[in-house]
């Protein structure tokens, strides 16, 4: 099929890139003229293992291109996805300003029947009113589907291929059954359901999600004063087929483009449907909180951070993604500035992208030997392969004073004690300066 996908962030690009593949005839259209030409090129404008190379094949191909006009895409579209973005506002609802553009621009250039598929998440109803607008603009027939995606960053391309189901939400069967032809070669499950649940399974799926991580970090909370061990207690809860293993492992919160924004929008949603979510509202406290532990923990270690150097181990909001959006870096790098510490962070890839977001103060290191060099004690925030592979003993060698303050529970206390790193994790028994677990 010919299909065009409005959008080239995240969602956009990995949606497009992966219908090519499976062998759809795919126009993207981004209105960033030199970003367009960037990936006509075959450049990626975003770190996702394996959509590089899945880019160059199909452009050499001929089944996948990139345009900045909307006229160009439409022509003999058999579907077209919207998978622009939809930001938080200040008051916590979505920012539906681009979904509005691009209806207008389908309802403008739509020259004969397509379906719409909208991939952007978007509150319960706002399909529906995608309809009545495009509807208003022209006499071309045409349907609205809702197609949520569930891709994770850092995995998207993997999910793509290996999801667990594809969700199509429609009011008319004729429509719904061009979506699933579309998603047909990807091999998954589908479920068919109406368009306002569809919305709603992808809220309500991201707002789980992220309670299940808040939990699990309030558990960890109890554990460090209870002296349990919090990777034990997710260990043995994991093993109960209803609970699951995933999503059980306690940090510093979480973050990026998805569960912060879901998450409150969905408290939005449902303040204006007269509900008080007051489960998720908690949610999101505790994953406020979370994110800024690991200062808490160097203030009850140090006192004043005043004159200190701290390293920062990791910047984007998880491995495998140079996405800054709602990381814990970000928060934790204002902390240690206001408290009078000098930081010197390190990321494997996002380091651009977090110069945009981080105090000016902050300065940056090209290697996680070159962060640590001379810093007083180090915070490792991503939990990056080349960190988690850090032998222990680097610590010790780099430091001037050897303190590790660990949000990711990277590393095993063990091997920290007899590396002679004091070291303190989330959940878990601390080592402290003389090597004793307490």
């Amino acid at each position: 099929m010919k299909i065009a996908v409005v959008g080239t962030g995240y969602v956009g690009l990995v949606t497009g890139v992966s219908l090519s593949e499976i062998g759809h005839t795919v126009m993207c259209v981004d209105v960033d003229e030199s970003k367009v030409a960037r990936m006509q090129a075959g450049v990626s404008p975003i770190y996702e293992p394996g959509l590089s190379e899945m880019m160059e094949s199909n452009i050499e191909a001929g089944r996948l291109s990139f345009t900045t006009e909307h006229r160009d895409a439409f022509v003999d579209a058999d579907a077209i996805y919207i998978a622009v973005g939809t930001p938080q506002k200040e008051d916590g609802t979505a920012d539906l300003r681009f979904i509005e553009s691009v209806a207008g621009n389908i309802a403008e250039h739509l020259t004969g029947y397509a379906v719409v598929v909208t991939k952007s998440t978007v509150p319960v109803g706002t399909n529906d009113y995608i309809q009545s607008y495009i509807a208003k603009y022209t006499d071309v027939s045409f349907d609205v589907v809702s197609n949520p995606e569930f891709l994770r960053e850092g995995s998207a391309v993997y999910d793509t291929f290996n999801g667990d189901r594809v969700v199509i939400g429609s009011d008319r069967a004729e429509a719904a059954s061009v979506v699933e032809k579309i998603n047909r070669p990807f091999g998954l499950p589908v479920f068919k359901t109406d368009i306002r649940s569809a919305e709603m399974i992808k809220y309500a799926s991201n707002a789980f999600l992220a309670t299940k991580i808040s939990f699990v970090n309030e558990v960890a909370t109890l554990c460090e004063k209870l002296g349990a061990n919090v990777e034990d207690v997710a260990k043995g809860m994991g093993q109960d087929k209803r609970i699951g293993k995933k999503f059980l492992n306690a940090g510093i919160g979480y973050g990026g483009s998805c569960f912060p924004k879901d998450t409150s929008a969905l408290v939005q949603i449902s303040g204006e449907a007269g509900h008080d979510f007051t489960l998720l509202k908690a949610v999101m406290e505790v994953n406020e909180r979370q994110q800024r532990l690991l200062v808490e923990k160097a203030k009850e270690r140090f006192g004043s951070l005043r004159g200190m150097t701290i390293a920062i181990l990791g910047l984007s909001f998880k491995a495998n993604t140079d996405d800054m959006r709602e990381a814990a870096s970000v928060v934790l790098a204002e902390e240690l500035v206001l408290a009078g510490a000098h930081v010197v962070a390190y990321d494997p890839i996002a380091i651009e992208n977090a110069k945009q977001v981080l105090p000016e103060a902050v300065d940056y290191a090209g290697s996680t030997e070159a962060a640590l060099d001379g810093a007083d004690a180090t915070f490792v925030v991503t939990d990056w392969d080349e960190i988690k592979e850090l032998d222990t003993g680097t610590f010790k060698e780099r430091l001037t004073k050897p303190v590790v303050f660990d949000g990711r529970n990277c590393f095993d206390l063990d091997d920290m004690r007899e590396a002679g790193v004091e070291y303190y994790s989330v959940g878990r028994p601390g080592i402290g300066k003389e090597g004793v677990m307490r």
